[in-house]
């Protein structure tokens, strides 16, 4: 993996780095089609004009070795059809493949599931609409072909897609219902986190009180934006840091199974009948025990 910070800007990303790595354009093109760049955290096209202080991460494999085998994984598949896949996952998967994760994540098990996936992520994420994070379980949606993939990503970005969200955080929240409304981005003190900072992209969580036991709170949280680590970063910005969470939680971290976090609904439009779907998935076994245990002990 090689990183580059830009010091000089406005330049197009794929001939800033034809010269840096004394690579062709075509190659540059390839490699930020197949997600092997990535800068700021994000995902850009060819013609990306660079910023100066740009973080840009190049995982440099050549084309032989850009290999995503099928692997006959378990996952759990709620729904599906000709167009789409509604897929509940565990937490501790990975969602597609990466450095340290080739060939044990959610892609290589619906590469093993279904023969047809959408191409527009290229070869590391076919079929992969959006994704929530390793230690977060929940309902994501899948495409299986192109145009599908276009009408989701399109109400994804058009903020029409309902996504609810399940926590447990430290400490007891006073206010039954919140808006956290604060920008997002890398955190520069220490680059593979992200944090709230004035510079980032908007994000905005809404969140509402569940249950309050001695020390914690179940909320319930609707997303807007979806930035990367969005509800583990705004959570902590306002001082209710998700349990179980060893990145931006407690010291001392509750549990081995990730972060308390589950993705518990999940509601769009399908691309070809235009009807609303809605899926609702249950807590993790792990999680609603501790809930349970913390309820029992709890004086509220």
């Amino acid at each position: 993996m090689t990183k580059i910070i830009v010091k000089e800007g406005n330049q197009r990303i794929d001939k800033f780095l034809s010269i840096e790595l004394g690579f062709s354009r075509m190659k540059i093109k390839k490699m930020l089609d197949n997600q092997l760049i990535i800068v700021n955290d994000d995902i850009v096209k060819p013609n990306y004009k660079t910023k100066i202080g740009d973080e840009i991460i190049i995982n440099e494999l050549v084309e032989e070795e850009i290999k995503v085998e099928a692997k006959n994984i378990p996952i759990n598949i709620i729904y599906e059809d000709k167009d789409i896949i509604v897929v509940n996952k565990e937490s501790g998967m990975v969602v597609h493949p990466s450095h340290g994760h080739w060939d044990d994540t959610l892609v290589n098990a619906l590469m093993y599931h279904c023969d047809d996936l959408s191409e527009i992520n290229g070869i590391i994420r076919p079929g992969i609409v959006h994704r929530i994070d390793k230690d977060t379980s929940g309902l994501l949606m899948v495409a299986k072909n192109d145009t599908s993939h276009q009408h989701l990503a399109k109400q994804l970005f058009e903020k029409t897609v309902n996504r609810e969200y399940i926590a447990l955080l430290h400490g007891i929240v006073p206010h039954d219902h919140g808006k956290i409304n604060a920008p997002i981005g890398r955190d520069p003190k220490d680059r593979k986190k992200m944090t709230v900072i004035g510079n980032g992209r908007d994000a905005v969580t809404h969140f509402t009180v569940l249950e309050r036991f001695d020390e914690f709170t179940l909320i319930k949280c609707k997303l807007e934006t979806g930035r990367t680590h969005q509800i583990r970063v705004h959570l902590k910005y306002i001082g209710y840091p998700l349990v179980g969470d060893t990145m931006y939680g407690r010291r001392k971290v509750i549990g081995n199974n990730g972060q308390f976090l589950h993705a518990k609904v999940l509601g769009f439009t399908h691309p070809t009948t235009n009807q609303y779907l809605e899926f609702n998935s249950e807590l993790p076994e792990w999680f609603n025990k501790y809930i349970e245990d913390i309820r029992i002990k709890s004086t509220f």
